[in-house]
């Protein structure tokens, strides 16, 4: 009763190993989403979306289509929501972007690009989806930046390193420049 138990368990490994290593692409999509405000009131949607193939072995006829984006709420100012690629080899990356003007206000909830690709071991096409993006809360009342804002950003980014350098700097001040005892010590001696 043992060796047909073995001999199943064998087989099973083997198969399980084969699939394991089976040489297909896997694609992996990132899609990003940010808000500009013109001066002008309108507001532009910088979209772009990272391809990455993790798999071991080259996919074919990839496709990017991004049709999220409805012609009621977005005009098209650059580029093109969808794009093709002939080939994207194992451990390759792609990038592809546009930018929308938004015509109208509302929360939008984006839903994922689709990725189409060929592998050569299978007739049917593959589909991957990218990551969703955030809401956005398009043409929304913001309200006005105060007049200090941009130096309290510069403060909060940079405030660690704006005190070192001034500690440095008054060290170096110390050290360097003469002291006024020292001066007047020298004075006396005379």
């Amino acid at each position: 009763m043992a060796p047909p138990m073995i001999h199943l368990l064998f087989a099973f490994l083997f198969l399980s190993s084969t699939i394991a290593t089976s040489d297909v692409p896997f694609i992996v999509a990132h899609k990003k989403a940010s808000l500009t405000r013109l001066k002008s009131g309108a507001e532009r949607v910088s979209v772009s979306i990272d391809i990455y193939n993790q798999g071991s072995s080259t996919a074919y006829d990839v496709s990017l289509n991004d049709a999220s984006w409805p012609g009621d709420m977005f005009d098209i100012v650059s580029g093109e929501t969808s794009n093709s690629w002939e080939r994207l080899d194992a451990g390759g990356h792609v990038s592809h972007s546009f930018e929308l003007e938004a015509k109208s206000r509302g929360m939008f909830h984006g839903s994922p690009a689709v990725i189409t690709f060929r592998v050569p071991t299978k007739s049917a096409l593959q589909e991957a989806l990218s990551t969703p993006i955030l809401p956005l809360d398009v043409l929304a009342d913001r309200p006005p930046e105060k007049k200090f804002e941009w130096v309290k950003r510069l403060l909060a980014k940079y405030g660690s390193l704006i005190s070192v350098v001034s500690i440095i700097v008054l060290f170096i001040y110390l050290v360097a420049s003469p002291s006024k005892s020292a001066a007047k010590g020298s004075k006396k001696k005379r």
